[in-house]
């Protein structure tokens, strides 16, 4: 009796302190929420002392939702998570699907290749000089053609592939299917988990592309929305930012915080609400090439 207490006074201050860190970890979170929905009269009568705002308006999003830098930077964002994500998928499926054919000529040394890759970071002036001499600078592509796969990600789809029985591709091939046709009809529905999975990663880091588009690009007309984001929250001051930038720095009325956490909420959004929709093959995606049956 006296063991079993001792177990449930552990397990009760255990649950109380993980309760404790989750409440610190989400209180910052549900700030910014609540201070983005709240007025700007509010917030400059209270000096943002507050957590649950009286007064629930959705001034600020209309606000930065009329502003034509925050738009183009949006648009920008949202073209390199949709675009990049399906280049980067049917670039890193189809590698690993040749790879995963030990018919394939030069295999091995792909192979090492790619591991090189992995192992070896070429840093940030090797990539720089191939960007240029591409004649990509400034250009929105330099965020995507750079990043269309990885290593890491087609190591692991290679080794899906490899999972799945060579009796299927033999019975298409008999039905007189092709490579591309077994490909198309046969092994990408059956990468739909992987894919899934594989798309939310690549979808996350297009949309929240921030170092890369700095190093790239010089026009602010093209940067995606985390890099007008880092300029709102960290130099709004400057001309820099373009319009949305001197916008916020002259306004009066609107208090440059307000603004601000409503511009964090709108970035975090779109990826928030991804999950969601890919939750189904996302817990069985991540194990791919895990576990060979």
């Amino acid at each position: 009796m006296t063991r079993n207490l001792k177990g449930t006074s552990l397990d009760a201050i255990i649950t109380a302190l993980l309760l404790l860190a989750g409440i610190a970890t989400l209180l910052p979170f549900l700030y910014v929420v609540f201070v983005s929905f709240s007025s700007p009269s509010e917030y400059i009568r209270k000096a943002g002392a507050f957590l649950i705002p009286s007064e629930w308006t959705l001034v600020n999003y209309q606000y930065l939702l009329s502003t034509g830098a925050f738009i183009r930077a949006g648009g920008n964002s949202a073209f390199l998570a949709i675009v990049g994500t399906l280049l980067s998928l049917a670039v890193t499926s189809s590698f690993a699907y040749s790879l995963s054919r030990r018919r394939l000529k030069g295999r091995k040394v792909l192979l090492v290749l790619v591991l090189v890759s992995i192992l070896f970071n070429p840093g940030i002036i090797p990539p720089y000089l191939v960007v240029k001499s591409l004649g990509l600078i400034n250009s929105i592509w330099a965020l995507i053609i750079p990043a269309l796969t990885s290593g890491w990600y087609v190591f692991l789809m290679k080794s899906f592939y490899d999972s799945i029985p060579a009796g299927l591709e033999e019975a298409a091939s008999i039905d007189g299917c092709n490579d591309m046709g077994i490909w198309v009809k046969i092994i990408l529905p059956l990468s739909l988990p992987s894919l899934a999975a594989f798309g939310l990663f690549y979808a996350v880091s297009y949309w929240n592309v921030f170092f890369h588009a700095i190093l790239y690009i010089n026009n602010f007309e093209k940067w995606p929305l985390q890099v007008l984001l880092q300029n709102m929250l960290i130099d709004s001051s400057t001309s820099a930012g373009g319009d949305l930038a001197q916008q916020i720095s002259s306004e009066r009325e609107m208090p440059k915080e307000t603004l601000k956490m409503a511009a964090v909420v709108i970035a975090t959004v779109p990826i928030v609400l991804v999950y969601p929709f890919l939750q189904k093959h996302f817990a069985k995606g991540v194990m791919v090439g895990s576990v060979k049956e």
